[in-house]
């Protein structure tokens, strides 16, 4: 079985060969950025799962290395496109490539990063690479829905709590989902318990989002990588928010919803304002007991899977230690 970090290896070895190749692509002004965004590191979550799905049901990994990489340039894509929409200056420390580059740049490279995602998957030689290529494409159009509908809330203050699930299944846990479903496939696994797969993906990728909506106003920006509170200056609604205005008093709903209104005010003022009134109301808790409803859900999904044990131990592992768990 391999380890993440073999597994993280092999995709950054393979990723380094990938933008050593952009390098002297032209026009230079395309494929720089690109470089630079796969280029800024992080934790290659998605391409990891879907080499330890992979794992799981066959001992060699090469045939879906391509698939690995492929995602993680398509995962860069939507977060490049992401950071433009969420006028985000800080990725993993770095600043944002609309911020390094230009705006323009940054829309560009990102439509090239996702048909260059595309130009890899088809390296693979699976006999099944008509079935990932074909969930690829869904996953793909289902993130950008999931995008639009994240777009649609922030003018909305109704937004309910099973819409915001929703949301979330489309933009994050799809992507999780169908990396971990792609690994599967590409290794003979049967539909029945490559579905399987993908559920235990949707849980996991539910529960990893709402965390990182929790870090984003509770994190640290050193470990985070993120500027602490963006969610909460564009008006976000996040879980945290969305269970706010719902348990919230006349008078904190009051001040809650007239921190949603200006365009102009003190950032560190609106976050300090926001975040005490999300500390009356517990909401920290409560964030936290849905991120352990869908971890567990997760959890028996994989538990009940017919694999040995021994080879879904990485996948427990790493699941475990995406949601800061220590067992």
């Amino acid at each position: 079985m391999f380890s993440t970090e073999k597994l993280l290896k092999l995709i950054n070895n393979e990723l380094v060969v990938q933008t050593s190749e952009l390098a002297g692509q032209k026009p230079g002004r395309l494929y720089e950025p690109v470089k630079y965004s796969l280029e800024m590191g992080g934790k290659r979550l998605r391409p990891v799962l879907l080499l330890m799905a992979n794992n799981m049901f066959t001992d060699d990994i090469k045939d879906a290395l391509p698939a690995a990489v492929a995602v993680e340039i398509f995962h860069n894509f939507t977060l490049l496109h992401d950071d433009i929409m969420d006028n985000a200056e800080v990725r993993r420390n770095n600043p944002t490539v609309h911020m390094q580059f230009s705006e323009n740049n940054a829309i560009l490279s990102g439509d090239a990063m996702a048909f260059l995602s595309y130009r890899y998957l088809l390296k693979c030689s699976s006999a099944r690479l008509f079935d990932v290529v074909h969930l690829f494409t869904n996953t793909a159009l289902e993130v950008c829905e999931g995008q639009q509908y994240d777009m649609d809330f922030e003018d909305r203050q109704d937004v309910s709590e099973k819409e915001y699930i929703e949301m979330i299944r489309l933009k994050t846990a799809v992507l999780i989902a169908s990396s971990l479903k792609a690994g599967a496939i590409l290794a003979g696994a049967g539909n029945e318990i490559s579905s399987s797969v993908y559920d235990f993906g949707i849980n996991l990728g539910l529960a990893f989002q709402l965390q990182d909506d929790l870090l984003d106003t509770f994190g640290k920006q050193n470990t985070f990588g993120k500027k602490i509170g963006g969610d909460i200056l564009a008006n976000k609604k996040t879980y945290l928010l969305i269970k706010a205005l719902e348990n919230a008093s006349g008078e904190q709903r009051k001040k809650l919803e007239k921190w949603m209104v200006p365009k102009a005010f003190d950032p560190n003022e609106k976050i300090e304002a926001v975040l005490d009134i999300f500390n009356q109301l517990k909401i920290k808790d409560l964030a936290e007991q849905k991120i352990d409803s869908y971890f567990s859900l997760a959890s028996e999904i994989l538990d009940a899977m017919p694999v040995e044990d021994k080879r879904k131990q990485p996948l427990k592992e790493l699941s475990n230690k995406m949601l800061g768990r220590n067992h």
